[in-house]
């Protein structure tokens, strides 16, 4: 099995980002602290630390397009984000459909009976486990 290294998944947010990192074989997914958004400077600074921190090869952002596929207002912002990454961090940044995954993970949290307010701490991070774990499980199966 070849590794391609860690990857970020980041659950995209104007006030708050879920991020996770992949365990070194691209296995696992695993939920970090959650960035709470203050400016572009520190956010990318925070980014930073995070990739040299975990070794970061490659990211994931979470691409929130519309439940008809098309894409909204996010869209547009998810996009300009991803490629400021890109410029900024010289990694691959890779554009992953959300649409279920913030649903899914108030789905998973509520199952787990947290209250509303730890919920709403934990969606974000929950989301960006979740993306990662499903473009995880897309590069293990392949082209079918």
């Amino acid at each position: 099995m070849e590794a391609h290294g860690r990857i970020l998944a980041i659950d995209y947010g104007s006030r708050r980002m879920g991020l996770a990192v992949s365990d070194a074989l691209g296995i696992t997914a695993q939920g970090i602290a959650t960035l709470q958004r203050r400016n572009k400077r520190a956010d990318f600074a925070y980014m930073a630390r995070v990739i040299r921190q975990y070794q970061i090869q490659e990211i994931v952002l979470g691409y929130p397009l519309r439940m008809s596929g098309e894409e909204g207002i996010q869209t547009a912002k998810v996009s300009e984000f991803a490629e400021e990454l890109r410029q900024k961090m010289d990694l691959p940044v890779h554009l992953w459909d959300e649409r279920l995954t913030s649903a899914e993970a108030n789905r998973v949290l509520r199952e787990a009976d947290l209250s509303t307010q730890k919920r709403a701490r934990a969606v974000d991070q929950m989301a960006a486990v979740l993306i990662l774990q499903s473009f995880l499980q897309s590069r293990s199966s392949g082209p079918e």
